[in-house]
């Protein structure tokens, strides 16, 4: 059964991991993601008043 030899199977599965955890990871972490959140102060604003000109 051909199924059975793992001479080109293993070297495959191999070569494959090796770009899987090799290559792949630093090009998904160079990724720059357009959006990215900006700090934000803890810091509320404080309310503006109301000019109320009928009082």
């Amino acid at each position: 059964m051909p199924q059975l030899i793992p001479t080109p199977w293993f070297y495959i599965l191999v070569f494959s991991w090796m770009v899987f955890t090799a290559i792949l990871p630093t090009k998904v972490m160079a990724h720059k993601f357009n959006n990215e959140p900006n700090p934000q102060t803890t810091e509320k604003p404080l309310p503006l008043p109301w000019n109320w000109s009928w009082h």
